[in-house]
């Protein structure tokens, strides 16, 4: 008996597997954290090789004149009849990178004994450069597969230079050298060198930014060759329902950050649900030929803050109208004074728009009678008193009249 068989449902079928698997990947693909120890590199396609198992193993060489011991990522020290002698150690600012030639990894050991290299370059003492094979040496000397050293040369009393074979650790992530964001233009709180930091690879309490915060920019930087490569950002809020969040900023509308220039990430958020652990906001950031940038970051919600981005747009809504309103009145007044001092031809404080209005109520409310002097009044009343004056002094000046006919007090 034959079996039919829709061959569109079964690649349909097929289809809806691989974009599920697709889509299932992406969203859980994990950051490019930074690793746990100091003890990684990025080879030469800037794939991230992590050493962090080796940290501390030793690595023997029996010389002629003196045994070698190298304890990887940590130091590098001779033995022999005068003792040990320490020629450096290994710390977070030592050197660890790729090669180049037959050697794929380069390590270098500073501030070893001074004794004898006190006039050593920024007296770092005696100094060590482990050339790293993945792999076995060149003689194929290394048994066991947990490598070896294929040989030690003593470059002068104060330098030795190793080849160190070992079964290298398999390449991870491609990073995106050079990138960085923080929470200040100069800072890299967040990603350093393309790789997440401590506290922000994964969703830590500790690291949570507090429920007042409402508010947060980040910066980003990257080398300005490679700046055109870095996508526009993309959130992913968990849970969805509970924190509003809003993303702006420059590097939403295609400006690319570069080290003078960073471009800049905003959110605002706000809790519109309290909850007793943090919300955890996951920013993925896209970079062509690399694998994304990706970091966490929390948000407590001790309490609801309400649609407080509402209220902050109505007072802002009310600003702009009081500005009109102000722009508007004195436009208003201005012209009405350049009105009546052009038009109607009246002076001083009159000139004012309102001011008409103003003494006729005044005059109501008191009753008196008295109303507000107009300029004319008091002109007048200057006149009549300079009249009264000229013909009181021209009186007094005439011959006819004696001392005894004086009168005072009487206009």
């Amino acid at each position: 008996m034959q079996i039919l068989r829709c061959p569109s449902r079964e690649h349909s079928f097929i289809q809806f597997l691989l974009i599920s698997a697709f889509a299932f990947g992406f969203d859980g693909a994990a950051p490019v954290a930074v690793p746990d120890s100091n003890c990684y590199a990025l080879d030469n396609s800037s794939r991230l090789v992590d050493f962090s198992s080796w940290v501390g193993h030793p690595f023997e060489y029996d010389g002629k004149e003196f045994d070698l011991v190298v304890r990887f990522c940590k130091d590098v020290e001779t033995r022999g009849q005068a003792g040990y002698v320490d020629f450096g150690r290994y710390d977070p600012l030592s050197y660890f990178a790729s090669g180049s030639g037959n050697f794929d990894f380069v390590q270098g050991f500073y501030h070893g004994d001074l004794s004898n290299c006190e006039l050593s370059y920024d007296k770092l003492g005696r100094t060590a450069q482990v050339n790293i094979i993945c792999g076995n040496c060149s003689d194929g000397r290394c048994k066991g597969g947990l490598g070896c050293i294929c040989s030690v040369t003593q470059d002068s009393t104060c330098r030795v230079t190793v080849e160190l074979a070992i079964p290298c650790e398999k390449p991870g992530p491609r990073v995106f050298e050079g990138f960085t964001v923080g929470l200040h233009p100069r800072s890299w709180e967040i990603i350093y060198n393309g790789m997440t930091q401590f506290g922000f690879k994964k969703p830590h309490r500790e690291f949570s930014f507090s429920t007042e915060q409402t508010h947060l920019t980040l910066y980003m930087t990257a080398i300005a060759s490679l700046s055109t490569l870095v996508g526009k950002p993309s959130i992913n809020v968990s849970p969805e329902n509970g924190l509003s969040v809003k993303i702006a900023g420059s590097s939403l509308t295609g400006n690319h950050p570069t080290t003078l220039s960073p471009s800049t990430l905003i959110l605002d958020w706000n809790c519109e649900k309290s909850r007793r652990t943090p919300y955890e906001v996951n920013v993925t950031i896209p970079v062509d030929g690399y694998d994304p940038v990706q970091f966490f970051l929390t948000k407590l919600c001790e309490y609801n803050q309400g649609n407080e981005g509402g209220s902050a747009k109505g007072w802002a809504i009310f600003g702009v109208f009081s500005c009109v309103f102000l722009v508007a009145s004195t436009l208003f007044c201005v012209g009405g004074f350049i009105y009546k001092t052009r038009v109607e031809r009246v002076r001083g404080i009159d000139a004012l728009p309102g001011m008409s209005l103003l003494s006729g109520l005044l005059e109501t409310v008191s009753g008196s009678g008295q109303s507000y002097s107009r300029t004319e009044e008091i002109n007048n009343a200057f006149a009549n008193e300079v009249s009264w004056d000229r013909s009181s002094s021209s009186s007094s000046q005439a011959p006819t009249q004696r001392p005894s006919d004086r009168t005072y007090g009487a206009i």
